[in-house]
């Protein structure tokens, strides 16, 4: 069975940031959502829990990170091609997000990008060509 990925992120609008995962592609898992949660549904094993800071605090003793001042964590999801990297940024920054906070990345075999969500969050979008990268890792071997 494929291990299943669930982002918990503290939010602090959930209807903004609902709606906002909704405009990147994401789907809305009713069945796991109620008023002070949506699960964000990106692939079969990749979900974001979009959690009110009062749910979120249910799971930690740990003060919340303002993720718009300090470093949290980098969360990185794969694209079929460059161009899937751009509409997804393309989608943030159409929703309200902060367009490449991070450097974006291009190594001819490797391209991403990345975007704030609306509370700071940071996603980067990568797409990576295997047997180039591998290529180009053993030619520097």
């Amino acid at each position: 069975m494929a291990k299943l990925i669930f982002v918990n992120l503290p939010v602090s609008d959930l209807e903004r940031s609902t709606a906002f995962y909704e405009a990147i592609g994401a789907e809305k898992n009713e069945q796991f959502c109620d008023a002070t949660a949506s699960c964000m549904v990106f692939s079969e094993t990749i979900h974001a829990m979009l959690l009110t800071h009062d749910k979120f605090r249910q799971f930690t003793p740990k003060k919340i990170a303002d993720a718009r001042v300090v470093s949290e964590v980098l969360i990185c999801i794969s694209a079929d091609s460059r161009e899937d990297v751009d509409a997804m940024v393309g989608k943030a920054r159409a929703a309200g997000g902060t367009l490449d906070p991070t450097p974006t990345q291009d190594f001819g075999f490797m391209y991403g990008r990345s975007f704030e969500d609306p509370d700071g969050h940071i996603w980067e979008v990568m797409w990576m060509d295997v047997a180039a990268a591998q290529a180009a890792m053993a030619a520097d071997a």
